[in-house]
């Protein structure tokens, strides 16, 4: 019998138990309500009865009292004696229709023989003189008669009362006996279920526990003793069956699994960049050779230890750990670039942080299980950079003076001072001065970026309003709205407090962003400037809109790279592609920040943001 079977069982039998129970008190209550109904109906009422035969015979025996020892009829004696007759009569018909004793009927009928005769001594139309002698002889007997009859009868129910009460008490102990006999007997029956139905229930599941606790300590010999044939039987049978399965599979894979170790610890120990696994607890668990030289720590002492403990004794390990601790989002934008010493040289090293996210199928969800931390040597790739920098720098200071000097001649040649020029010559020239120009713009932008990346370009720090900003390049650029009937509408509140900027490099910022809002706006159209406060209150936030085309989402970020252009498809190719790319360095450098917001067909807004100026120096 399985174990389902068994608790149904149990449970079906207390609850016939119940039934059982219930039925009988239900069946006592009901006989024990009967008899009270019929005491009170039958007996009670008989007693009730004859008290009214009392009150009839009282009123009469009051009546002749006063008539015929009194020496004078009282008036209304006749109508007297007629209601304590009928008073009698009506008593004593309905005590003959109530009868339920031995014995009553003959009291009755006694008691009816008796009245009649009563009747015809109180018959006025009797010739028998109205004495008191005749009171005394023939009534007063006759009435002693009625009330003894009457005695009779109330005494033979009360009996019956006393008797039926007796009965009832014995019936209603009875009822109570065999009642709390049952409630015992079912109680036992429970608390027998609730003794052994858990403890059969809970005890196979305890060996089941202890077993699977040894089998996740690697023990898959403690096997569970099968002693049922119910459910936790097959469970005990299959369960083993689980773990000689697993036996043998750990013993099949463990070689198979030393190979993937041993393989997997050779290309981790074979990388040509030093590599760090640091788990949910920020203990290090894997560290390769390479990045035990860098730290110039063993791999011995590194495996295992808390990762803070180390970054107090190892600095650049506390460089390294401190980028664990930016957010995801921010380590793509901010990948640092280390300098490390090797064989008395400075080495480059780039840093890179990726977090080890893995299904955990127990809970069903996504969990952080750690950090893969590389150094990766970009020293010859640094190399390469710089020497690009230094070309860069030579080539533009090279090429600044010849295009100026050639700018020179062109204004001389537009005055006439060297001769005068017809009209094909002038637009030759004009174009000329036109192109010389860029040129010169796109040398500027490149010694701009020589000296981003050298880190010479010189900061001139001031509190400033940026109304007064804004003011200067919005007059400055007026002249080149007019060819497409292009306005400017400028929202700057004159109350925003002042910030920390260097005046020309934020002018040059707005000036870039003017000028490429006016090169995608349509014509007539207007250019929004606002600016406000950040949400925290603690930068400046300044906007520009333009109605243009927009820029698609995957070139939003790509355009502040540098020597990038988007896709025109007006074919504009003026640009060098390093205007965005100079601006967020500018803001970027000032401790601002610099973004587009696009939709294509809705315009574009670019936004900067720059912080506010320390009170004191303002």
């Amino acid at each position: 019998m399985n174990l389902k079977t068994k608790i149904t069982l149990g449970f079906l039998a207390v609850l016939l138990l119940l039934a059982g129970i219930g039925s009988y008190t239900l069946y006592s209550l009901r006989r024990l309500d009967r008899t009270a109904t019929n005491v009170l109906k039958e007996n009670f009422y008989s007693v009730q009865l004859g008290q009214q035969l009392y009150a009839a015979l009282d009123e009469l025996t009051l009546a002749h009292q006063q008539r015929y020892l009194g020496g004078t009829a009282p008036a209304g004696y006749e109508a007297t004696v007629r209601q304590g007759l009928r008073r009698f009569q009506q008593s004593l018909t309905r005590e003959a229709g109530n009868i339920t004793e031995p014995g009553e009927r003959e009291v009755v009928d006694s008691l009816t023989h008796a009245f009649d005769a009563y009747q015809l001594l109180l018959d006025p139309q009797s010739t028998e003189p109205r004495t008191a002698a005749f009171y005394l002889a023939r009534i007063l007997p006759q009435h002693q008669l009625l009330r003894t009859q009457t005695g009779r009868m109330v005494q033979l129910n009360m009996q019956a009362l006393t008797r039926k009460n007796e009965q009832a008490n014995r019936a209603a102990t009875q009822v109570t006996r065999y009642t709390l006999a049952m409630l015992v007997f079912s109680g036992l029956i429970m608390l027998f279920f609730v003794l052994s139905v858990p403890e059969s229930a809970v005890m196979p599941l305890r060996k089941l526990q202890a077993s699977i606790d040894h089998a996740a300590n690697h023990n898959f010999t403690s096997s569970i003793p099968v002693e049922s044939h119910d459910e936790f039987g097959a469970v005990a049978r299959a369960f083993n069956r689980m773990l000689v399965q697993l036996q043998d599979y750990r013993t099949s894979t463990l070689a198979q699994l030393m190979a993937e170790r041993n393989r997997v610890t050779s290309l981790v120990n074979n990388l040509d960049e030093g590599l760090l696994l640091i788990d949910e607890n920020r203990r290090i668990i894997v560290a390769n050779p390479i990045i035990s030289s860098l730290l110039d720590v063993p791999a011995a002492k590194l495996v295992g230890r808390p990762a803070d403990e180390l970054a107090r004794e190892n600095d650049l390990f506390r460089e390294m750990l401190r980028y664990l601790d930016v957010p995801a989002a921010q380590r793509d934008k901010d990948t640092p670039l280390l300098t490390i010493a090797q064989s008395g040289e400075e080495a480059y090293f780039r840093l890179t942080v990726n977090d080890v996210i893995s299904f955990n199928e127990a809970i069903d969800k996504m969990e952080f299980v750690g950090s893969v931390l590389t150094l990766r040597n970009v020293s010859e790739y640094k190399k390469l950079d710089q020497a690009k920098s230094n070309f860069l720098a030579t080539v533009s200071h090279e090429l600044k003076t010849p295009l100026s000097s050639i700018n020179f001649s062109l204004k001389l040649l537009q005055n006439g001072k060297v001769g005068p020029l017809n009209a094909e010559q002038q637009n030759i020239v004009l174009t000329l001065k036109q192109e010389n120009q860029r040129l010169l713009k796109m040398v500027g932008e490149l010694i701009d970026v020589s000296r981003l990346e050298s880190g010479n370009i010189q900061l001139n720090f001031q509190p400033s309003g940026i109304l007064d900003i804004v003011q200067f390049a919005a007059d400055t650029i007026q002249l080149q709205l007019q060819p497409k009937q292009l306005t400017l509408d400028v929202q700057v509140p004159a109350t925003l407090p002042p910030v920390r900027a260097d005046i020309e490099k934020t002018t040059w910022v707005l000036l870039n962003l003017l000028a490429n809002a006016i090169r995608y706006s349509p014509e007539q159209e207007q250019i929004h400037i606002r600016a406000s406060l950040s949400a925290d209150r603690q930068q400046v936030q300044v906007s520009i809109q333009d109605h243009g085309p927009g820029i698609a989402p995957q070139y939003q970020e790509k355009i502040f790279q540098r020597f990038v252009q988007i896709p025109d498809k007006n074919g504009y190719k003026g640009g060098s592609g390093l205007g965005l790319s100079i601006a967020r360095e500018f803001i970027g450098s000032q401790g601002g920040l610099l973004w587009v917001e696009s939709e294509l067909g809705a315009g574009s807004t670019f936004m900067f943001t720059l912080p506010l100026a320390a009170p004191e120096s303002a």
